[in-house]
């Protein structure tokens, strides 16, 4: 059994790719469809990338099982072997990593990829010991909502300082307002990653509220409240 990608192909030759990272639970073998609830809601976000990105392609990867399942850890095998078909598929060209939850989780994991530039965990699961290192020379984006009920703020923003210490390019936003299903400010979610995704692959510049984000030292640039797009304020 192997996994499944959905593919969101741009017009025009390839530049770059994102690939997108579900969630999960802990332990679980039920395998992933289209309309498992955690799949579909990364799909507003693919299609906001696809959307804006002029010549990114995106990869929806479906996992084997819906399960982190330690010691197996299926979706970093899962996310390993969607790497390589991008390897193979669309060689030397960036990648940035996209999760949600234990999506998340997996995008950190798997950010020593060769192309991967960039990472953007979305109210990630971390739990103590979670591995930094293989995020030197990497842009970090974390978001985590402050009605978060699933995942840990605290656990996000401790690995956002750790971060700190092997990459410069880190940026930790708080959602006020919504939780970890990320639907009460859905517009101002998919709004951050399209900003962030497009900045690091260079397709648009980088928007000043990311910039800004970036070059603030610890603590503020851990904890910046993610401003609403009413009245076009960021």
């Amino acid at each position: 059994m192997e996994p499944a990608i959905d593919v969101l192909a741009p017009t025009g030759p390839v530049r770059a790719v994102v690939l997108v990272l579900h969630g999960g639970s802990a332990d679980g073998y039920r395998p992933v469809h289209r309309f498992r609830l955690p799949y579909l809601r990364m799909v507003p976000f693919a299609r906001a990338v696809r959307r804006r990105g002029d010549g990114v392609a995106v990869w929806l990867l479906r996992h084997r099982y819906g399960g982190w399942n330690a010691p197996h850890l299926h979706p970093v095998e899962d996310a390993r072997w969607a790497l390589d078909r991008i390897r193979r598929t669309h060689p030397d060209v960036p990648v940035v990593l996209v999760g949600h939850s234990m999506g998340g989780r997996t995008a950190l994991r798997v950010a020593d990829d060769p192309q991967v530039v960039a990472v953007c965990a979305l109210a990630p699961w971390i739990e103590d010991g979670e591995p930094y290192e293989q995020l030197a020379g990497r842009a970090v984006l974390i978001a985590h909502g402050d009605r978060e009920r699933t995942t840990d703020p605290a656990q996000s923003y401790r690995y956002a300082e750790q971060a700190k210490r092997v990459t410069d390019r880190v940026a930790r936003f708080s959602v006020h307002g919504d939780g970890h299903a990320m639907l009460l400010r859905a517009r101002d979610w998919t709004r951050l990653v399209a900003d962030f995704v497009l900045g690091e692959l260079e397709v648009e510049p980088l928007a000043p509220y990311l910039a800004n984000a970036m070059r603030e030292p610890s603590p503020r640039g851990l904890d910046v409240p993610l401003r609403g797009t009413r009245g076009g304020k960021r």
